[in-house]
């Protein structure tokens, strides 16, 4: 008698525990959700799985191993090397375009994050899947104070190479002080979240 009432209560809490997800979802869509590191992880897992096959000789970024090495031009035309560049700091990279609405959104959460960190603090770069004068004429617009580097679309871009293969925009990859990938986001960030993502 006494386990029939217990598991009474428990399907009385699990059926409002599913309601509660489901209006959730319905007032908000599925956004909240994706703020969470376990939803991160599975819509990274699903678009991985949906994606086309990268180049064979393409070393892929995975979590919790050091970067294959790349590297990109500066929009000074420098050569930086991913991740050696940020070696001994943690680094948030994120790959964006000037075309891309929620990337314009998310700059100036980004630039504030980047200026709120002290000198051994993490390091924020762009990554621009776009073209330089693009950039530039964009930067004129909405200036950042972190830098910026450049690439072009395609299937063996910086965001495919750091474990995007859907090419989605805005991606941010978190990478610990010897190049190691700890966190890999999929969206854009909202007001705060990038402080409490980054710890």
């Amino acid at each position: 008698m006494k386990l029939g009432s217990t598991a009474k209560l428990l399907l009385v809490a699990l059926a409002a525990g599913t309601l509660g997800v489901a209006v959730g979802l319905w007032r908000e869509g599925p956004s909240p959700l994706l703020h969470t590191e376990l939803g991160q992880r599975a819509l990274q897992g699903a678009m991985s799985a949906s994606a086309p096959a990268p180049p064979a000789d393409l070393k892929i970024a995975e979590r919790g191993a050091i970067v294959p090495a790349f590297a990109l031009p500066s929009l000074d035309g420098h050569s930086v090397a991913i991740p050696q560049a940020y070696a001994g700091r943690r680094v948030l990279l994120n790959l964006w375009a000037s075309w891309c609405r929620p990337c314009v959104r998310e700059m100036p959460e980004l630039d504030r994050f980047a200026k709120s960190q002290p000198p051994n603090g993490t390091r924020v770069a762009g990554i621009a899947l776009d073209d330089a004068a693009a950039v530039e004429a964009f930067l004129q617009r909405v200036p950042v104070s972190y830098p910026l580097l450049i690439d072009s679309p395609g299937p063996r871009d910086a965001g495919v190479r750091l474990g995007n293969p859907k090419g989605v925009l805005p991606y941010s990859v978190l990478l610990d002080a010897q190049g190691r990938v700890v966190k890999q986001k999929i969206g854009p960030f909202r007001e705060g979240e990038i402080d409490e993502w980054a710890k």
